[in-house]
């Protein structure tokens, strides 16, 4: 039984595949985007200040892509190391050793997607659209995630 229940992890490879595949599709779309978004400025060649702001307003939102491609890679990553195999030759900085490490990275690219998301919405803004109360939230959210970071016993305080 106990051999069973350590081989039931290797379904955590559904996982894994699936958010590999999710990180790839979102990174290929978003080249695909900027691809697009730089033949039809150079087509239409417009140079002015509301086709920067346009422009701008496109390119952020094609990072939010990046940024969503790069979760799910880090996800599909994460759970990899921890469910199947820790001695993935990853940089130091992207190892994920407990659940923990993951749920660190996966909420330091959320408050960045979230800024992001904020950008996107302070460049666009019509001048008309109440913008305080995205913020707001926007930065409740934030500050609910790094108190939930913050208040975490460190690492050095697990060890003693």
């Amino acid at each position: 039984m106990n051999s069973f229940l350590g081989a039931t992890r290797f379904m955590v490879i559904l996982a894994v595949l699936g958010a590999l595949l999710a990180a790839v599709t979102i990174l290929i779309y978003g080249f695909a985007e900027v691809v697009q978004l730089v033949l039809a400025t150079i087509e239409t060649g417009e140079v002015s200040r509301k086709g920067a702001k346009a422009l701008t307003l496109e390119m952020i939102e094609v990072i939010d892509l990046f940024l969503l491609g790069t979760v799910f890679f880090i996800i599909g990553l994460g759970l990899y190391e921890l469910f199947i195999d820790s001695d993935v030759p990853l940089p130091r900085w992207l190892a994920i050793k407990t659940l923990d490490d993951l749920k660190d990275k996966l909420i330091g690219v959320v408050v960045v997607v979230l800024g992001v998301l904020f950008l996107g919405q302070v460049v666009g803004w019509d001048g008309e659209t109440d913008l305080m109360g995205y913020g707001i939230a926007i930065a409740v959210v934030i500050a609910a995630l790094t108190y939930f970071l913050a208040s975490k016993p460190s690492k050095a305080k697990k060890d003693e």
